[in-house]
C-alpha cells in the first residue's frame, strides 16, 4: 500500500510542478472565478464548448499542490468529455473525496485523491475546480467559494 500512495504523492507533486492544462483561453465561452479562503487557493477557469462536448479547458491561478494538482488532472479528465459525462465524474469525485461509495475503477488517475477524505480540511482544496467547473458546465459564470456564499 505504501508503494501506491507514493506513486499517487509523486503525480500529484507532478501535476502541481507542471500542471497541465494552466493557461487562459482568451476567447473562452464560459469563466468561473473559484476562491478557498482557508487555503488561499484562487482560480478562474476557462472552458469551451463545441455543442454538448467540452472542446477547451484550462485554468490560471495559485494555490497549494493539492488545489492545482486537482485542477490539473480535472482539466485533462474532461477536456473532450460530453457535459452528461463531465456531470457524473464530477458527482464521482465528489463521492469519492467525501468518502460516499464511488466507482473507484471508472476514475483513472484522479483516484490519487482517494485519500483524501482522511483529510477533511483539505477537502475543498481538492474539490475548488471541481466546483467551478460544475458552474461553467451550467453557465453560472460567478465567481464560488469553498465556504458556500457567492463573491
Amino acid at each position: 500500500m505504501s508503494d501506491l500512495r507514493e506513486l499517487y504523492q509523486q503525480l500529484i507533486l507532478d501535476h502541481n510542478k507542471n500542471p497541465r492544462n494552466f493557461r487562459t483561453i482568451e476567447s473562452a465561452q464560459r469563466t468561473v472565478e473559484g476562491n478557498n479562503p482557508l487555503c488561499g487557493d484562487r482560480l478562474m477557469l476557462y472552458m469551451n464548448l463545441d455543442g454538448n462536448h467540452i472542446s477547451d479547458i484550462s485554468f490560471q491561478g495559485s494555490g497549494c499542490a493539492i488545489s492545482k494538482a486537482s485542477a490539473s488532472l480535472m482539466t485533462v479528465a474532461l477536456k473532450g468529455k460530453t457535459v452528461q459525462e463531465a456531470e457524473g465524474i464530477f458527482q464521482n469525485f465528489q463521492r469519492m473525496v467525501t468518502g460516499k461509495d464511488s466507482n473507484f475503477d471508472a476514475m483513472g488517475n484522479l483516484a490519487v485523491f482517494s485519500g483524501i477524505r482522511d483529510y477533511p480540511t483539505r477537502i475543498k482544496c481538492a474539490t475548488l475546480a471541481w466546483h467551478a467547473a460544475n458552474a461553467a458546465l451550467h453557465n453560472h459564470q460567478k465567481s464560488i467559494s469553498t465556504e458556500g456564499e457567492a463573491s
